[in-house]
């Protein structure tokens, strides 16, 4: 008699993929331990939501699909607009076509632990992926920080390794770029191309303050990734503002 232990098949449930979840239940939905049914239970419930997640994954490929002849799609957005400090970081990604990631959101809707494993996931499976990256001393050439968005924007897009035939960009369109775009009103949310970016851009960026902060402690850049928290803002009073500021952003907190 080889028959598993409950203990066996517990260890085995923790470590099982997603994609041979349903396999484990039929091995062992017939077991008739009571032990092996509660454990058969949780993977039957976690199996509902994979479903589910499949289901609303799916629908973030609503325009890929409906733009599938077009064989490279890049999805395009920037973090990086609002804070006081450190650049501005624009992702630029293409998908395989049909390919779907679990769990992938807008960048800030999704924890840090679950933007850095789809950020490997993504990384892994892009036919292409980049990032453009304007930094402080550009932003505070100009008035305009939209200028700097699109410089960012542009630069992600020249660094693929493949050209794409059709841009899907979060809400803008991009001025001096000769690929045709399609504009998406809260595309992080509602294309996986264009959340595909806005975490590999979050990621870029978020990775950048955290080396920053050891350059210029004190501002809390680890945590606040340069916006304009309480914290950030009293130690702006305190300690004045250093060379990844930005002058325009920080001029109602400071005196010259």
């Amino acid at each position: 008699m080889n028959e598993k232990s409950i203990k066996e098949i517990q260890s085995e449930y923790k470590e099982i993929t997603d994609d041979k979840l349903s396999d484990f239940v039929m091995e062992y939905i017939k077991d008739g331990r009571p032990g092996v049914a509660k454990i058969i239970n949780q993977a039957q419930r976690k199996l509902m939501k994979l479903e589910q997640e499949k289901s609303r994954v799916y629908k973030m490929t609503e325009f890929e699909r409906k733009y599938h002849d077009y064989e490279y799609i890049c999805g395009i957005d920037e973090v990086g607009r609002g804070p006081l400090a450190g650049p501005t970081v624009a992702g630029a990604v293409i998908l395989p076509k049909d390919l779907l990631l679990y769990y992938i959101n807008d960048s800030k809707k999704l924890t840090e632990t679950r933007r850095e494993k789809l950020y490997n996931e993504i990384k892994d499976n892009a036919i292409s992926s980049a990032v453009g990256i304007v930094d402080v001393d550009s932003i505070n050439k100009t008035d305009n920080i939209s200028l700097s968005v699109f410089e960012a924007m542009r630069q992600a897009v020249d660094k693929l390794d493949v050209r794409p035939d059709l841009l899907f960009v979060d809400a803008v369109h991009i001025p001096d770029i000769d690929i045709k775009q399609v504009s998406i009103i809260k595309g992080d949310a509602k294309s996986i191309s264009i959340a595909a970016a806005s975490i590999i851009a979050k990621v870029t960026r978020d990775r950048m303050m955290v080396e920053l902060d050891s350059v210029y402690p004190g501002y809390g850049f680890k945590d606040n990734k340069g916006y304009g928290t309480k914290e950030h803002i009293n130690a702006l009073r305190t300690l004045g503002k250093t060379p990844i500021h930005r002058d325009k952003f920080i001029r109602n907190f400071i005196e010259e």
